[in-house]
């Protein structure tokens, strides 16, 4: 199927479509894991992409199915900060270290940084933080926009530790919308 001239790749997918690669780049990103090395931080970097990636997509599945533009979405280039306050105020609720993460993977360019300089890739943030900002986005995404978390195979820490803190923000999520 070729691409219409002045179409974006994207620009017709619904918000389900995108929430299915954000998971296929999600699983991905958990299969890459292991192959990192300690001490090097360049065997992060496939590990690092992938979950970036995946947590932009869970950003704009969210935007997409609260009714937000495409164009709107696009122009927002790969700034999860500017992605994040558009979700917040969308209903998405996230802990706040979560979301100071998130604005400080945008202040200090991680996504360039892992896609374009090995010689940074130690300054970019904990491996773990970003593993658990990647697993919150998930969970509190799909809950909202009517995917039922038990289907995301996050680690099972996670995902109580996600459920557990935020269950009662997630059930009322899910009853204010009757579509899930």
């Amino acid at each position: 199927m070729a691409i219409e001239e002045g179409k974006y790749p994207g620009e017709l997918a619904s918000p389900q479509q995108i929430h299915e690669l954000a998971e296929e780049y999600r699983k991905a990103a958990h299969h890459l894991l292991p192959l990192g090395r300690p001490g090097k931080p360049l065997t992060r970097a496939p590990f690092r992409l992938s979950a970036i990636h995946a947590i932009e997509l869970y950003l704009t599945a969210l935007l997409l199915y609260r009714g937000h533009n495409p164009n709107q979405i696009r122009k927002m280039h790969h700034d999860l900060s500017a992605r994040t306050e558009h979700t917040l105020a969308a209903g998405l609720r996230l802990r706040t270290k979560t979301a100071k993460h998130l604005q400080s993977l945008s202040q200090n360019r991680e996504y360039l940084v892992t896609r374009y300089g090995p010689e940074m890739a130690a300054t970019t943030s904990h491996i773990t933080r970003l593993t658990a900002t990647l697993d919150e986005v998930a969970v509190k995404v799909s809950v909202l926009i009517g995917v039922s978390p038990r289907s995301q195979q996050v680690g099972p820490a996670a995902a109580r530790e996600v459920q557990g803190r935020d269950s009662a923000a997630s059930l009322s999520a899910a009853t204010a919308n009757p579509t899930t």
